[in-house]
């Protein structure tokens, strides 16, 4: 069963509307944990020529939903707590990884981290604590796949 929901969190991931547009890609999903990744592009940066705060939201926010859902059921986000650290170079990898810290029945934690990964080695761009409020139901493509 496990496997079936990181299989269908993949595929639902992968069709995202948002996340195609951003270049955002699924690199590993785990039950509480998640690897995303996007290459930095010109089109992210702000009127100031650095990366929009906006686009490593994204890809934080991107992360930490697949790995709160990754449970099966139905994961809302609450409070994320971002602090940016740096601005990655344009044209770089950055690497978002979300774990879970603490879940209960209705609350979970989680701390995820943006790297740069370039021929320099890694960079922390960004750190965020983040808290989700657990439904009480089913992710709805699971309950379609079920019929």
């Amino acid at each position: 069963m496990t496997k079936d929901i990181f299989e269908s969190l993949r595929k639902e991931i992968k069709n995202e509307p948002y996340a195609n547009h951003m270049g955002i890609r699924l690199r590993d999903i785990g039950p509480g944990y998640a690897v995303m990744e996007t290459r930095y592009s010109e089109k992210m940066t702000n009127f100031v020529g650095l990366v929009h705060g906006g686009a490593i939201f994204s890809l934080i926010d991107e992360a930490f939903s697949a790995a709160s859902n990754s449970h099966g059921t139905v994961a809302v986000a609450l409070n994320l707590n971002v602090t940016f650290l740096a601005s990655p170079a344009i044209n770089s990898l950055l690497v978002v990884e979300a774990k879970e810290e603490s879940r209960s029945k209705r609350i979970a934690t989680y701390s995820i981290e943006v790297m740069q990964k370039d021929e320099n080695g890694d960079r922390k761009i960004a750190a965020c604590q983040a808290v989700v409020y657990r439904k009480d139901q089913r992710l709805a493509f699971l309950e379609e796949e079920a019929t």
